[in-house]
């Protein structure tokens, strides 16, 4: 039975790339049985095999290469159950937070598949359950870049951008609302969801009914929407009751289409 293995051949046998086990010999991780001095030629032992299927299975588990040589240069049981215990409790983390990204991007497709299906141009009265908001209080005028704020605002609040897929809108203070000033901004928000980091600073606004439209366009169409959602109020005699919430469900985020660019307003009312 063949004895001697070429560096070449194992990287088969064990589909490990060749650079990858000259790394090894390198770190001294995993060093060829002997090099023939003159053809430089690397040769491992069916003896090593057993320590690169224990190095591959260690790689496989996302071991650091360090805590792998700890390992092997200290070869013991206990060792190695605190090292797999330590790498099963990470194992776990990483699963809660791709189990927070899928639920972020489930609840994001619905938002999407909601924003293209829902009539435009319809004022519609809707109850929406409780929610947490995080406010940057800062005035915004139409034309204005907000990607400072909104930056300055997922900082400020611990969010990690790398997987955050919420809502960030802007709002028209009530006061303003009231007195038909539609161009003015008073604070961008952020809708904190299940998996965000909730901050104490965060606002708990209660289950309430509003008035909704939306509409083809982002923030710069939104004023004459505004003006209707206010008719509708009066006409129906409601009052009111807060801030405005704006939010652009589908923008140059998603398309270079702005055909398909959807905004939705909503005004808390009683």
């Amino acid at each position: 039975m063949k004895e001697y293995f070429t560096i070449g051949e194992v990287s088969k046998l064990f589909q490990v790339k060749i650079a990858t086990l000259r790394y090894y010999d390198q770190i001294g991780l995993l060093c060829p049985e002997f090099i023939d001095k003159k053809t430089n030629y690397r040769y491992y032992s069916t003896q090593q095999f057993e320590r690169l299927n224990s190095i591959k299975y260690l790689r496989a588990l996302d071991l650091p290469i360090n805590e792998i040589i700890d390992f092997f240069n200290n070869r013991e049981i206990n060792a190695l159950v605190e090292m797999l215990k330590k790498q099963k409790d990470e194992v776990a983390q990483k699963k809660k937070e791709l189990e927070i990204i899928e639920t972020k991007l489930s609840r994001r497709l619905l938002q999407i598949e909601d924003a293209v299906s829902t009539p435009l141009d319809k004022i519609s009265e809707i109850t929406l359950p409780e929610m947490h908001v995080a406010y940057l209080r800062h005035d915004y005028v139409i034309g204005d870049d907000i990607e400072l704020p909104i930056t300055e605002l997922r900082n400020s609040f611990g969010i990690n951008e790398e997987i955050f897929l919420g809502k960030i809108g802007i709002s028209i203070s009530a006061s303003n609302l009231k007195n038909n000033v539609f161009d003015k901004y008073s604070s961008i928000f952020m809708v904190l969801e299940d998996g965000d980091q909730i901050p104490p600073t965060s606002i708990l606004i209660p289950s309430r009914t509003y008035l909704r439209v939306r509409f083809k366009g982002t923030h710069i169409d939104a004023v004459g929407y505004y003006k209707k959602l206010l008719s509708y109020m009066q006409k129906h005699k409601y009052e009111l009751l807060d801030d405005s919430f704006e939010i652009t469900l589908i923008d140059y985020g998603f398309t270079n289409d702005e055909e398909k660019h959807v905004t939705e307003i909503l005004l808390p009312y009683e």
